[in-house]
């Protein structure tokens, strides 16, 4: 097989990006050659398949039977769609110009919108993974989310382009979305403002745990910065002399291979392989990335994941383990194993088409299963909370997926014991009224947005520390019983 066309780029997608930054994993570039163009290639040998004389037909019907007058723009975009969709595949997209030229400009701008990777699931918009730090994360927004509706406009039957376009808007606006949570009987809404989306990757930080002092550097996404920024937080980590290191990739959707590659060669040793790239052109060896380093570091790693670890994530995780003999704490990944080019038309169109699956180091295939942690460790429920209701109160004899999720903030708040099925009981009035007079609020035992608003600020105070990460915790006994051996 042989792409042509103005550009060509082989990327790992994880579709679209709804805070209006694409991240994409860059596994070879070069420019395509410019002097066949992409639809001559249909069948291999330069020429349009007979089959193709069919679609003319139809155009021809059309043109000059139906009642209405249509363009040819008009219905030339709409067979190129059909095309796309008809292979059934939510990694294959097309793009017409309009959408091209505001991908092209998440690739080169400051963004944008709420912050969180979505893909089409079911025929469901679904988030990936929200960043850190934005809005759709500090709104509560979790993998597996289904977002139904954007201020009031119903998502159904949009392709992925037009439901971002819906999704995306201007620093300062409000997306009040409709959303649907797995395990959850009732849709819920949430309210999103608009921002700039942070462009930060690396986070790195120390822990303490049985005298050992621990390194945990997390990775938000592998932009094309991310592998420099990783190897400056290593380093100031090792100038610290820790003892071990934990890798933190969850949450991260995705992003350039080329990252994930420069930071497999800071931590694979002997020299092993990160990713093989098996391509759909059978006459096309298989691709094999292999880190460059010798010898492992003087310490022991292990790497946290969960559900939002996707695609390039994985290619870390899948070589840290088979390559390095690392150890995976957290939840079953993602499972995001598929390879996109994107190849730009004569028109400033993009067409985005899936050509090769990419593999483990030992050959397995973790598409729609993901990778399992060598240890499985689920965080508490109450670090599944959303937003309470701005617009209602909760009080007494309610009975809501609302109230249920106040109930779940007031046990990660230590405030009870409290029922958790809904029900607003005398029980759980006692400890809002408790919560309020610590709080210094009018102790009526209701929530109204006062309340709501100091609920969150204490609940997201309490996910974030790190004493109440299980999954961290875990990882970091993973690394103290290594040190004891």
């Amino acid at each position: 097989m042989r792409w042509t066309g103005r550009q060509v780029f082989v990327m790992i997608l994880l579709s679209m990006v709804v805070s209006s930054l694409l991240t994409f994993t860059l596994i070879s570039s070069g420019q395509a050659s410019p002097t066949m163009p992409v639809a001559a290639q249909a069948n291999g040998n330069g020429t349009l398949p007979k089959a193709a004389a069919k679609l003319n037909e139809a155009y021809q019907i059309v043109k000059g039977k139906f009642i209405d007058q249509v363009s040819d723009d008009k219905l030339i975009e709409g067979a190129i769609k059909g095309m796309i969709g008809s292979l059934d595949d939510p990694y294959t997209d097309y793009m017409d110009p309009e959408s091209a030229q505001q991908l092209q400009s998440m690739l080169n701008s400051t963004f944008q919108g709420i912050g969180a990777e979505v893909t089409l699931k079911n025929n469901r918009v679904t988030i990936v993974s929200p960043y850190k730090g934005s809005p759709a994360e500090k709104a509560g927004l979790l993998p597996n989310d289904q977002i139904l509706s954007v201020n009031g406009e119903s998502l159904d039957g949009l392709d992925l382009n037009k439901a971002v376009q819906k999704i995306r808007g201007p620093k300062g606006t409000k997306a009040v979305l409709k959303v649907m949570r797995p395990g959850v009987s009732e849709p819920f809404t949430v309210e999103c403002i608009r921002d700039d989306i942070p462009i930060e990757t690396v986070y790195s930080k120390t822990i303490e745990k049985d005298g050992k002092k621990l390194g945990v550097l997390e990775i938000a996404q592998f932009s094309a910065e991310t592998a420099d920024h990783f190897g400056k937080e290593l380093k100031k980590l090792e100038d610290q002399h820790i003892d071990g290191l934990i890798v933190d990739v969850r949450g991260n959707p995705g992003g350039y291979v080329e990252a994930v590659r420069q930071i497999g060669e800071m931590l694979i040793p002997n020299k092993g392989v990160i990713v093989r790239v098996a391509y759909g052109d059978k006459s096309k060896p298989e691709e094999v990335i292999k880190s460059t380093l010798d010898k492992p570091k003087p310490y022991p790693i292990d790497v946290l994941i969960d559900g939002g670890s996707a695609s390039a994530s994985e290619i870390l995780a899948g070589a840290m383990r088979e390559s390095g003999g690392y150890k995976l704490v957290g939840e079953n990944s993602f499972g995001k194993g598929t390879v996109q080019a994107t190849v730009e038309m004569q028109d400033k169109s993009l067409i985005k088409l899936t050509i090769a699956k990419w593999l483990t180091p030992k050959g397995t295939w973790i598409h729609k299963k993901g990778i399992a942690p060598d240890e499985t460790v689920k965080e508490p429920d109450y670090f599944k909370v959303t937003q309470l209701p701005q617009d209602q109160v909760l009080k007494r004899d309610m009975n809501s997926a609302d109230v249920k999720n106040l109930q779940m903030i007031l046990t990660g708040l230590k405030l009870g014991p409290v029922r958790t099925d809904g029900y607003f009981d005398e029980k759980t009035e006692a400890a809002i009224k408790s919560f309020q007079a610590s709080k210094k609020l009018t102790p009526t035992g209701q929530v109204d947005k006062a309340t709501a608003n100091a609920l969150q600020e204490a609940i997201v105070a309490v996910l974030k520390d790190p004493a109440n990460d299980v999954q961290l915790q875990k990882a970091a006994d993973v690394l103290v019983q290594q040190l004891k051996k």
